[in-house]
């Protein structure tokens, strides 16, 4: 087995290995492992100690900030309040100064009372409760040795719980799937209850002994978690509910909230009454000893357990799937199921390496919630271009807080001074709307980037710099917003002053450096310099003059006021792409920028749904060195900056075009939402080339290769593959469906 070590978080502390019911569905008592029978019936002080001790070592090994221990049984109230005050003593003391103590307790609530939840308050101990439904689903397998129903005294528990002083304990509901049960009275009875949580389980099962089909059929217990979802919708989703968040959670790219499903490690130990080390309990559900590890608690530290070959088996994630699982399109929402659900007794001996026995159930599930899910809860981004553009700006918007957060204090004065002058920006409309227009502008996101990469690697002119890069962006919202008196303190650095998006002002010789004073007038404004003496004056922000060189903007046929794009040739900032060329005289920036109109003007005649993407957004251009025409580059900046070689031909330029308006979009789509996940751990073959490539690159090819096809047939060629080659992968959310919806369309 490769791959580093995972330690363990979740601990289950059996405290007592008996119990006061006689459930027929029980993995402990009534499955092929019946090692409980030499169990001792209660936990010992030297198991308690022993495991106290070794776990806060594990936790102290490997920094871990937190672990839970679960204690369980048998029924783990039998051990009695003497013997659960002396764990939790013992837990909380070995803990001390080493990490949080999450400490649980999973009962049947049978013996529940004051007495055991006054332990609980003082030890913070969570209580989750057993119960399958109403009294007809939960005396189906819960009840005493003698037929007793157990369904009033796990009520009463559950109210004790509900009390005002007890509340904070109440961790949640388990219930076990019968499908003979009515789903909606199920849910009904449990959500009556008002439980923080609740958690639905599959019967354990393997292929020698599979569940309980009455009908059947392949997903019957899909249909009924279903119902169950269906009627949890209806109700308004009252409570949360562990099984259908995990999978909502998987499909939009996060990870399983369950050990039942998902790819993630586990990260689970057992230790026994006698202390002994085993793997997960359910595993005594396939056969006598396939938990056990040969470790206990004396002898053995957690790393040795962890490194036991049955544990890692449980930590490979996708490589630890079968074959069929791994080609499956919902595998990161399923994982492939709980492992003991795939166990198939062999000569081989490889009785793990098959798909669940709930296989059908769990594809089922996946694509039924997937199938519920809202289309309000895929983001706006995904589908309107105006919602990505207002996304891209609260995420600039977002590191400015961030970095003023990350600063505490350390800018002193003057970012004091800095973040004041953006409150009375924002304190108006026209403020306002020119810190927006700034912020917007690509290089106000690299600035922001590149001052919080510095702060974090602590390079000694990180605050400086800071502080630099956020009084240009407030100098330069001064002098767009035209708010006259209001004054902005901006670096001289070199001689220069550069307003991102407006412009740079040559202000001394190479060596100044320092402080200069802006303010808005007319139309243009005045400059202090840092010397004294008389204030210079720029007439106009968009008109050329000695010393002042604004960002040059253009408009293409048919832009409205307001529209167009820039060329940025200025921005020091710029030099985030490869090559940067240097600032264009005026006549070679006048016949990019009509090169560049006529492209824009050329896209919109022979691909007029790509041409109208092309105006949404104010794009900016940097001119590039070295760079092969027609192959723009999208750089570390916000939405909208392209680098693309100087060249003056409308067809080439036209096909850059594309390529940077597609590139942009998926790349700030990407930044604001998860389209995929676990890139990587496929490989896709290119249909217009033998390459095989990760989802991420089939994706953003695709995207592009969309918008070229409109202009130019010959791109047609493999894209129709391609998206269905898309449509089957395992790696997509359901925003990465939805926009693949739409890629269909414009195809």
């Amino acid at each position: 087995m490769t791959g580093p070590l995972v330690p363990f978080r979740e601990v289950v502390l059996k405290v007592h290995s008996r119990c006061d019911l006689a459930c027929d569905h029980c993995y402990v008592y009534e499955h092929a492992d019946q090692s409980w029978r030499t169990r001792p019936k209660t936990i010992s002080d030297e198991v308690i100690f022993r495991t106290a001790q070794r776990l806060a070592e594990h936790a102290k090994t490997h920094a871990l900030p937190s672990v839970s221990v679960i204690l369980h049984g048998g029924e783990p109230l039998l051990a009695g309040p003497a013997r659960l005050r002396r764990v939790c003593e013992e837990l909380t003391a070995a803990f001390d100064g080493v990490a949080a103590l999450d400490l649980r307790i999973h009962t049947n609530g049978l013996q529940l009372s004051p007495r055991y939840l006054d332990l609980f308050c003082e030890y913070d101990v969570k209580v989750g409760i057993s119960l399958d439904g109403d009294r007809t689903a939960n005396d189906r397998h819960r009840r005493f040795a003698d037929g007793r129903s157990s369904h009033p005294l796990v009520l009463r528990a559950v109210e004790l719980l509900r009390q005002e002083r007890y509340r904070h304990l109440y961790l949640g509901l388990l219930c076990t799937v019968d499908i003979r049960n009515d789903p909606h009275a199920v849910l009904d009875a449990l959500t009556e209850l008002e439980p923080p949580l609740i958690d639905f389980l599959l019967p354990h099962a393997t292929w020698d002994d599979p569940p309980l089909r009455p009908d059947g059929s392949p997903t019957a217990y899909a249909d009924w978690l279903l119902a169950v979802h269906d009627r949890w919708q209806e109700q308004g989703c009252p409570v949360p509910v562990r099984i259908f968040s995990s999978v909502a959670s998987t499909l939009n790219g996060g990870p399983s909230l369950t050990e039942s499903l998902g790819l993630a490690p586990t990260d689970l130990v057992v230790v026994e009454t006698d202390g002994r080390l085993e793997q997960v309990d359910s595993l005594k559900s396939a056969y006598e000893g396939a938990a056990a590890t040969g470790f206990d608690v004396f002898s053995h530290p957690f790393d040795e357990v962890a490194a036991h070959s049955g544990v890692r088996a449980r930590q490979l994630g996708l490589a630890g799937v079968s074959e069929t699982c791994r080609s499956c399109p919902v595998v990161r929402s399923c994982g492939g199921g709980l492992y003991t659900h795939r166990y198939a007794s062999t000569e081989e001996g490889d009785g793990f390496d098959n798909p669940s026995v709930y296989c059908q159930d769990l594809a089922a599930l996946v694509r039924g919630i997937e199938a519920r899910t809202p289309v309000y809860a895929v983001a706006p981004a995904v589908t309107d271009p105006g919602e990505l553009l207002a996304a891209q700006e609260d995420l600039t918007r977002t590191l400015l807080a961030r970095l003023h957060a990350d600063l505490d204090g350390r800018g002193g004065a003057p970012w004091a001074a800095a973040w004041e002058l953006a409150g009375v920006l924002e304190g108006s409309p026209e403020g306002a709307g020119a810190l927006d227009s700034v912020l917007a502008h690509p290089y106000a996101r690299t600035r922001l980037l590149d001052a919080l990469d510095a702060l974090h690697e602590e390079r000694p002119d990180a605050v400086d710099g800071a502080v630099d890069g956020v009084r240009a962006l407030l100098a330069a919202a001064v002098v767009r917003a035209g708010l006259d008196g209001l004054r902005a303190p901006v670096s001289l650095r070199d001689g220069e002053v550069v307003l991102p998006s407006v412009g740079r002002l040559t202000v001394a010789g190479p060596d100044g450096n320092g402080t200069v004073l802006l303010r808005a007038a007319g139309g243009g404004f005045l400059v202090a310099p840092p010397a004294g003496g008389p204030e210079r004056r720029i007439r106009h922000t968009g008109t050329a003059e000695p010393g002042w060189l604004p960002v040059r903007a253009f408009a293409a046929p048919g832009d409205l006021p307001g529209g167009g794009f820039v060329i940025d040739d200025l921005d020091p900032y710029r030099d985030c792409f490869a090559a940067p060329a240097a600032t264009l005289d005026a006549a070679s920036a006048e016949r990019l920028g009509a090169a560049l109109a006529a492209a824009r003007a050329l896209v919109e005649e022979r691909a007029p749904a790509f041409g109208a993407a092309c105006a949404d957004l104010p794009f900016v251009f940097t001119p590039l060195t070295g760079t092969e025409p027609g192959e723009p580059q999208v750089g570390r900046h916000g939405y909208g900056a392209l680098g693309i070689g100087a060249d003056e031909r409308a067809d080439t330029l036209a096909l850059a075009l594309l390529r940077g308006v597609r590139r942009a979009r998926i790349r700030a789509l990407t930044d604001v939402t998860d389209l995929y996940a676990a890139d990587g751990s496929w490989d896709h073959r290119m249909p217009w080339g033998e390459e095989l490539v990760p989802f991420s690159r089939l994706l953003s090819e695709t995207y592009e290769r969309i918008a070229l096809a409109a202009f130019d047939a010959r791109y047609r060629d493999g894209v129709a593959q391609a998206l269905d080659a898309l449509e089957g992968a395992a790696e997509l959310t359901i925003g990465g469906k939805h926009l693949l919806a739409l890629m269909r369309k414009e195809f």
